[in-house]
C-alpha cells in the first residue's frame, strides 16, 4: 500500500510543493518550508498502546504507514527540579541529545526518497544525530561543521560512518557549504532548520510532557532558542493538543545574552529579527545570529502570553554547575533554561506558575564549562 506524503507550504508566500521533488527551500523567497499536515483532532491518541520510542505518537505524526527507522528514541523521564518546576531528561537519548526526535523523521523521510546521499550542517548535536540515525537507515551521510566545533561531537559523526567536512568560519558558513552540496542531484538536506518534518519529530517533547502529566500540560514550557525547533515543535503541539481539549501553556524562549537577536525583536515590538554579530558564548547550540524561523518564533511566543529571557555566560556556568550537584550533567546550552528560571536569577521568571524545563545534551559531549 502507497501512503502520500504531506506536501510543503512556504509560510511566507503559499508557495507549495511535493515532499518528493521539492528543493530544499521555497524557490520563491529562499526560507523555510511548512508542512501541508493538520492531524485529525477527533482521531484516537492512545501512546501507551504504541511502540517504545517516538512513533507511540504515530496518530499525529506526518509520515503515515508502517516506519522502520528507530533507535527506541523518545519517552524521556520528568524529574523535579524545585518547587513546581521539573526537568525533562532528553539528554538520555541514543545520541544524548534532543535532536534525536526531529533526527528520526528525517532519515526516515529521506529513507522513503531514497536519495543517493544525505548532508546536513550542525555545530554538533544535530549532525550527531543525523549521522546515527542515517546510520540506522543504511543511508550515505555527509556532515558539514565549522572550525572550533566540540571534537568529542565529530568523533561521535565519524563513529556512524558519516563523513565529516570541517568549514572554516562559523556556523552559518557550514551552512552555506551544505546548502551548496544540497543543490546537486540526487541529495537530500536534512536540515533541521528548513525541512518541517523535523519539527513534527521536537513536537512528541510535549506529547510526551502531556502524557506524563496524564493528560494535561504545565503552566509553562521553557525552552532553549537559537533556530528555534525545540520551540516551534512544541508549539505544534500546543497548538494540536488544544483542539483535543487540553490548555495551553506559555512558551518562556531562552537566549544567551551574547546573541539574542530574537529577545531583542520581542523587546522592541517587531515581527522579525535583525541579525546580531557572532559573538562567542558558552552556549553554542543556541548562538544564531539570523534565525531563518525568525517570524515564526516571535509570532508563537507571543500567542501562547510567553516571553524571552537571556542569561549571560556566568549564569549559564554556575547552572552548569547546580544542575550536576543535583546528579543531572548536562552541556552549558543544556543548563540555559534554568539558569533563566532556576536559583538565583533575577525577578521572578515564572511567578509562581508549574514549569518544565528541558535537559537538552549531555556534558559528556562537552564538558564542564571554565
Amino acid at each position: 500500500m502507497t501512503h502520500a506524503l504531506p506536501g510543503y507550504v512556504c509560510p511566507e508566500d503559499g508557495t507549495r510543493a511535493d515532499a518528493r521533488t521539492a528543493p530544499w527551500c521555497c524557490p520563491a523567497c529562499d526560507g523555510p518550508w511548512d508542512l501541508d499536515f493538520a492531524p485529525d483532532p477527533a482521531s484516537p491518541l492512545e501512546p501507551a498502546a504504541g511502540p517504545n520510542s517516538l512513533w507511540r505518537y504515530g496518530p499525529v505524526l506526518p509520515l503515515p504507514g508502517a516506519f522502520s527507522v528507530s533507535l527506541a528514541e523518545g519517552h524521556t523521564p520528568l524529574v523535579p527540579l524545585a518547587e513546581r518546576v521539573h526537568a525533562k531528561l532528553d539528554f538520555l537519548m541514543p545520541t544524548l541529545s534532543f535532536k534525536d526526535r526531529g533526527a528520526v523523521m528525517l532519515a526516515e523521510l529521506a529513507r522513503r526518497l531514497s536519495p543517493d546521499r544525505v548532508v546536513a550542517d550542525s555545530s554538533g548535536n544535530a549532525g550527531t544525530s543525523v549521522a546515527a540515525y542515517c546510520a540506522r537507515a543504511g543511508l550515505d551521510c555527509e556532515v558539514f561543521v565549522p572550525e572550533g566545533t566540540s571534537e568529542k561531537k565529530t568523533e561521535q559523526m565519524r563513529a556512524h560512518g558519516a563523513a565529516v567536512r570541517v568549514v572554516p568560519g562559523g556556523r552559518e558558513a557550514a551552512a552555506v557549504a551544505a546548502r551548496s552540496a544540497a543543490d546537486e542531484a540526487g541529495v537530500f538536506y536534512a536540515s533541521h532548520v528548513f525541512n518541517p518534518y523535523f519539527l513534527h519529530g521536537t513536537k512528541t517533547y510535549v506529547y510526551e510532557i502531556w502524557e506524563e502529566l496524564g493528560g494535561r500540560l504545565p503552566d509553562a514550557l521553557v525552552v532553549p532558542v537559537g533556530n528555534g525547533t525545540l520551540l516551534l515543535g512544541a508549539a505544534l503541539a500546543v497548538e494540536e493538543l488544544a483542539e483535543r481539549g487540553v490548555r495551553s501553556p506559555a512558551l518562556i524562549a531562552v537566549q544567551s545574552a551574547a546573541v539574542a537577536p530574537l529577545a531583542a525583536a520581542f523587546a522592541a515590538g517587531t515581527e522579525d529579527a535583525a541579525p546580531v554579530p557572532q559573538l562567542p558564548t558558552l552556549a553554542e547550540g543556541i548562538a544564531i545570529p539570523a534565525p531563518p524561523r525568525a517570524r515564526q518564533i516571535l509570532a508563537a511566543v507571543r500567542k501562547s502570553g510567553g516571553t524571552f529571557l537571556t542569561v549571560p555566560d556566568d549564569r549559564l556556568r554556575e547552572a552548569q554547575r547546580d544542575l550536576a550537584r543535583r546528579g543531572l550533567f548536562v552541556e552549558p546550552t543544556a543548563a540555559a533554561c534554568w539558569a533563566a528560571v532556576g536559583p538565583g536569577a533575577p525577578g521572578d521568571p515564572l511567578a509562581g506558575r508549574t514549569a518544565i524545563v528541558p535537559l537538552c545534551g549531555a556534558g559528556t559531549k562537552t564538558g564542564l564549562a571554565g
